[in-house]
C-alpha cells in the first residue's frame, strides 16, 4: 500500500518535471520566433527609411550604436556580443555550481532580444542566430527553479539545452541544434543529458513551426547533379574561405590577445565613443560598398540562393569589414547569419572566374549554386571551427542530399586552415569569462570580483 502511494507520487513529480521542462522549451521557441519577428522589423526599418537616402545611415548608425551599448553596460551586461561564449561559460560553471545569472537571465535574454533588434536598426552587420542560443538558455535555465525536482535534472544539462534549442529554432534544424551542442556548447553528450537535450529541442522546434511553418532559413537551393567536376572547387574554397575565415576569427580575438594595443585600451576607456566610431565605419563600409554591408545579411542571401540577386565583386569584403566593426562596437549580435552572407557572397563572385579558369565547369546557376553553398559551409566553418554544424546547417537548404560529402570535405579544410591562425572562437572567447570566476568564491552575489574583460568577449 505505502509502495504503491510513494509510486504514485513519483510517477506524478516525474510528469510534473517533465510538464515543467516541455513549457520551457515551448516558451523558449516561441520566444526565438518573437526576436525573429522583431529583427525583421527592425532590419526592413532600416532599409525602408535609407532607401534614396544614402546619408541616412550616417545619422543613424553612430547614435544608435552608442545607445545600444550605453544600455547594454549600464542595464544589461552580460548580454553584448553573439552570446554562444556565454552559454558555453555558464554550462561549465554551473556543472560546478557556480552562480550564472551574470550569463544567462531573463534579464539578459530582455536586453539581449530588444538591444540586439535596436542596432539592427542601425544597420549593423549581425544576426539573431547566436543570440537567440543565449535567450534560449537563459529561459531553460530560469526553468531549473520551477522543477518540482530539480535534483534530477542538472542546470547545465538545461542550459546546454537551452542553446542547442536556440540553434535548432532559429534556423528550423533540429539537427544543427543536437550537433552544435555536441561539437560547441558541451564537447560531450553524456546518457542522462540526451533525453532531455532532444526532446527540449523537439517541442522549441514545434513551437516555432507552429507560428513561421516548416520553413528553411535561406530558402531551398536548387543545386542540380553533383559530378566530380566539384572536387577543385572543394580543394580550392576549402583553403581560400579557411584562410579568410581564419584570419577573421584572429582578427575577432585581437582585443583578448593584446588588450594593452592602443585601440583597444581606447575602447575599454570609452566603450560608447567607441561604438560611436564603429557605427560611422559601418554606414561608411554600407555607402561605398552601394548598402550591401548593411544588416544580418539575410535577405540579399535568400535572393542570393533563389538567384534573383547579383552581387558587385566587393561585396565579400564589405561584408566582412562590416561584420568584424559591429563586433568590435559592443552591441548584442552575432555571427552566423554575417559568415553565411560573407561565404555566399564569396561563392557568388568567384564562381565564374573558378568556371573559366578550371574549365570543370561550365558556369550553369546549379553550378554557381553549388560554389555558393560550398563557399558558405566553408565559411562559417573557419569562423566557428565547427564544422559538422556548419555543413548540416547548409545541407538542411539543400533540395536533395547529393552535396553532403561535399559540404562535409570543405567544412573539414577550411576548419584545419583555420586553425593554422586562429584558435577556436567561441571557446576562446568563453575562457575570458571563466578566468573572470576563478577569483569568485562559489556563493558569491553575481558581479562580485569581476572585471569587464569577460563582459568584453
Amino acid at each position: 500500500m505505502v509502495s504503491g502511494v510513494l509510486r504514485g507520487r513519483l510517477s506524478s513529480l516525474r510528469w510534473r518535471t517533465r510538464a515543467t521542462l516541455w513549457g520551457a522549451a515551448a516558451v523558449a521557441g516561441l520566444t526565438v520566433v518573437g526576436f525573429a519577428r522583431l529583427a525583421d522589423l527592425a532590419l526592413n526599418f532600416f532599409f525602408s527609411v535609407t532607401a534614396h537616402r544614402p546619408w541616412l545611415p550616417f545619422l543613424l548608425a553612430p547614435p544608435i550604436g552608442m545607445l545600444t551599448v550605453f544600455l547594454t553596460r549600464r542595464y544589461f551586461p552580460g548580454s553584448q556580443g553573439s552570446g554562444i561564449p556565454q552559454v558555453i561559460a555558464a554550462t561549465r560553471l554551473a556543472a560546478h555550481n557556480r552562480p550564472v545569472s551574470h550569463l544567462v537571465s531573463l534579464r539578459i535574454a530582455f536586453g539581449k532580444i530588444f538591444l540586439g533588434a535596436f542596432a539592427l536598426a542601425g544597420g549593423y552587420s549581425a544576426g539573431r542566430e547566436g543570440p537567440s542560443v543565449q535567450v534560449a538558455a537563459s529561459i531553460m535555465h530560469f526553468a531549473h527553479r520551477l522543477i518540482p525536482h530539480a535534483r534530477a535534472i542538472r542546470a547545465s544539462d538545461l542550459v546546454l539545452a537551452g542553446g542547442a534549442a536556440g540553434v535548432a529554432a532559429a534556423f528550423n534544424t533540429p539537427l544543427a541544434g543536437i550537433v552544435f551542442a555536441i561539437e560547441e556548447l558541451g564537447k560531450r553528450l553524456e546518457g542522462r543529458t540526451s533525453g532531455i537535450l532532444v526532446s527540449t529541442i523537439i517541442v522549441s522546434g514545434l513551437a516555432s513551426i507552429s507560428i513561421l511553418g516548416n520553413y528553411n532559413y535561406f530558402g531551398h537551393m536548387r543545386v542540380g547533379e553533383v559530378t566530380r567536376a566539384i572536387v577543385v572547387p572543394i580543394v580550392f574554397y576549402g583553403l581560400g574561405c579557411g584562410l579568410a575565415g581564419g584570419l577573421f576569427s584572429r582578427l575577432l580575438l585581437s582585443p583578448m590577445r593584446e588588450p594593452d594595443f592602443v585601440l583597444w585600451r581606447w575602447r575599454a576607456a570609452y566603450p560608447v565613443l567607441f561604438a560611436g566610431a564603429c557605427g560611422f565605419l559601418v554606414a561608411l563600409i554600407g555607402w561605398l560598398g552601394g548598402g550591401f554591408s548593411y544588416g544580418s545579411g539575410y535577405g540579399v542571401t535568400a535572393k542570393l540562393v533563389s538567384g534573383e540577386a547579383h552581387l558587385p565583386w566587393h561585396a565579400a569584403i564589405t561584408r566582412w569589414l562590416a561584420t568584424v566593426i559591429s563586433y568590435f562596437s559592443g552591441i548584442p549580435g552575432g555571427l552566423f547569419a554575417p559568415s553565411l552572407a560573407a561565404g555566399a557572397a564569396i561563392g557568388a563572385v568567384t564562381a565564374p572566374l573558378i568556371a573559366a579558369t578550371y574549365g570543370t565547369l561550365h558556369g550553369t546557376p546549379a553550378e554557381s549554386l553549388q560554389i555558393i553553398a560550398l563557399c558558405m559551409a566553408g565559411f562559417l566553418a573557419a569562423v566557428t571551427q565547427s564544422p559538422i554544424t556548419a555543413a548540416v546547417i547548409v545541407m538542411e537548404m539543400i533540395d536533395g542530399h547529393g552535396m553532403v560529402i561535399s559540404l562535409m570535405a570543405v567544412a573539414l579544410i577550411a576548419k584545419a586552415v583555420s586553425t593554422r591562425f586562429a584558435q577556436e572562437l567561441y571557446q576562446h572567447l568563453a575562457m575570458g569569462f571563466l578566468t573572470q570566476e576563478r577569483n569568485v568564491p562559489p556563493g558569491a552575489p553575481d558581479g562580485e570580483g569581476r572585471g569587464e574583460e569577460g563582459g568584453h568577449a
